[in-house]
């Protein structure tokens, strides 16, 4: 048996996946989780084989929820399932070991031979996001990237420097050099390019 634990904050995307994964003969849903928190949680209780897990997710993202898998070596392997079909998502993904990436508007059959797939040790990724993910090169550092962040969501300076445990000045440096690297004019712009592509 292939045993999985969902992770997904929408309710009836959740229970719609566990249904549909829960009528495959080889698969097991242990278990769901509806934020990156509980889902890391539940990782280290129910040690599944695989994690299913959404990008979007209150608290901790579906990608700092495979980051954190990677950094800790919990053998559990990663598949994302997403409406995004964002490169610069894909790249980060692949950066944290994620082994398979899908999107929500797959037929449903594709996803249970992904699981299938990735549970043997392959790959299971879309195949023309693949090739587009390696055209743009994400140019933020992590810093950076955690900075305009929270400054997109409408937090100040000053609030970013406490939440990062920086100084003002160097979070100014951080967020002068995304609006410079992505040739916005603002913050906010800077924010959006970002998102657009992918890269927060």
């Amino acid at each position: 048996m292939i045993r999985v634990l969902l992770a997904e904050d929408q309710a009836m995307v959740r229970g719609a996946l566990a249904a549909l994964l829960d009528m495959e003969p080889d698969i097991d849903v242990l278990d769901s989780a509806a934020d990156g928190e509980a889902a890391w949680r539940e990782l280290q209780r129910l040690k599944p084989d695989l994690l299913v897990t959404d990008i979007e997710m209150p608290g901790m993202t579906g990608l700092e929820l495979a980051q954190r898998v990677q950094r800790h070596e919990l053998p559990v392997k990663v598949v994302i399932v997403t409406t995004f079909a964002r490169p610069g998502f894909l790249r980060r993904a692949l950066d944290a070991g994620v082994l398979g990436y899908l999107l929500k508007d797959a037929p449903a059959e594709k996803l249970a031979e992904s699981l299938r797939t990735v549970h043997r040790g392959g790959r299971a990724i879309d195949p023309e996001l693949a090739l587009e993910a390696w055209s743009e090169a994400d140019p933020l550092s992590d810093r950076e990237r955690q900075a305009l962040r929270l400054a997109g969501e409408g937090h100040s300076a000053l609030d970013i420097a406490a939440s990062m445990n920086l100084s003002h000045g160097t979070v100014r440096n951080y967020l002068s050099e995304a609006i410079g690297k992505l040739g916005a004019g603002n913050r906010i712009e800077a924010y959006r390019i970002a998102r657009q592509k992918g890269w927060l």
